[in-house]
């Protein structure tokens, strides 16, 4: 594993970290996970089906797409827990209800805020407005749904750089009053009203911990990051998974670290494309894990993946593969238990012409909140939603 510059030292934290991965745009579980002894398998998918001597073997007559490397390595070493058939009652086929449906984990979209925001509500104490804004941090250009709550908002950025003011000298005027209107100084005025001093608290907040980011991110924010993995086939996925490293090891009190990689939308000509998402993504997370263990990290760390639906059994006459339902969900660290957990959808059972979903992902969500965050699933998610025994407790 390459490296560049030391990573920050450390100040001894000790809380857990959930990593969530967002694959964007509904990855083909089925050539990710790869059911090779079922030959529906096969008669669904004459060109795209990856053929039994390339399949990576797993056990039970599943494997993994040849190029999921990563994912095989993580697997074979006991840090890699695959929860198959993952989806949910009367599924959207539309990319953005989909999403919001997994992002707010309410298929009725009822609920207006995310479960992870939610999550971080819940853990509001005394007269405190809100959770610090730098307790989860989304590498995204906008903020994802999942991580807004009714009281908690995370910082969010595609890179670091963009938390700072970057005006031109001509523009320190324009600086100073921005600086001012934030209150970035901490000088709080005796402002009568309560919104004022709230959006004053929270704008001081936000300051603060984009000032953190920026020193813990030290010289991996750019060059630094593409030298540490581009050669190893992460890209832009490993480039986040890399600054991530560097803030866990900076010790900073984030919690929850939310990652998106996109382009697995394959409608059309999929096989070669399909084959270079899954290496990026196997990769990534592998070299992820890889560097938080060597830098003895990984026991504080667990790793989601997710896609906001599967892709349908059958292939289209473009080569490629439209919206489906249910899909494989990936769980990674040192407190997984390894191995595939609850059955593979039944080929011969279809819903619509998709997989039928087995497992409801709220499932997964209350496993993680009850497991790994120490919270109450029914107060985020509501009851009825019992865990999964994936993780070591």
């Amino acid at each position: 594993l390459a490296q560049d510059s030391p990573a920050p030292k450390r100040k001894g934290g000790d809380h857990r970290i959930l990593v969530a991965v967002q694959i964007a745009g509904g990855n083909d579980g089925l050539n990710t996970v790869v059911p090779y002894e079922m030959d529906g398998y096969y008669k669904a998918r004459p060109r795209l089906a990856i053929a039994k001597k390339d399949v990576l073997k797993l056990e039970n007559g599943i494997g993994l797409h040849p190029a999921a490397t990563g994912f095989k390595e993580l697997f074979d070493a006991g840090r890699c827990a695959i929860v198959q058939g993952v989806g949910y009652p009367n599924p959207n086929r539309s990319h953005f209800t989909s999403t919001d449906i997994w992002h707010t984990a309410d298929p009725e979209l009822r609920m207006h805020d995310g479960w992870v925001g939610r999550y971080f509500d819940s853990c509001c104490k005394g007269d405190d407005p809100s959770p610090e804004p730098i307790q989860g941090i989304a590498m995204t250009q906008e903020t994802p749904l999942a991580m807004q709550g009714e009281k908690f908002t995370p910082l969010s950025f595609e890179n670091p750089d963009s938390l700072s003011w970057r005006a031109g000298s001509r523009d320190a005027a324009a600086a100073d009053t921005f600086r001012k209107l934030n209150n970035i100084d901490g000088d709080f005025p005796n402002e009568p009203h309560a919104l004022a001093q709230y959006l004053q608290r929270a704008a001081l907040k936000a300051q603060v911990g984009a000032d953190e980011i920026r020193s813990a991110a030290g010289g991996a924010t750019a060059g630094g990051a593409r030298r540490g993995f581009a050669r190893g086939g992460g890209g832009q996925l490993a480039q986040k998974l890399q600054l991530v490293t560097r803030l866990i090891a900076a010790d900073m009190p984030t919690r929850v670290y939310y990652v998106t990689m996109g382009g697995f939308d394959t409608h059309t000509g999929q096989e070669g494309r399909h084959q270079r998402l899954m290496q990026e993504l196997t990769t990534g997370i592998s070299q992820f894990i890889e560097q938080l263990d060597d830098q003895k990290l990984l026991d504080r760390v667990l790793v989601m993946s997710f896609s906001e639906f599967g892709r349908r059994v059958q292939e289209n006459a473009s080569g490629g593969t439209d919206h489906g339902e249910a899909a494989p969900m990936f769980l990674f660290g040192s407190h997984v238990k390894p191995g595939l957990h609850e059955p593979h959808p039944d080929l011969s059972k279809l819903h619509r012409g998709d997989l039928e979903f087995g497992c409801d992902f709220r499932r997964v969500y209350a496993t993680v909140l009850r497991d790994w965050l120490n919270a109450k699933p029914e107060v985020v998610l509501g009851r009825g939603f019992q865990p999964l025994k994936v993780l070591k407790v």
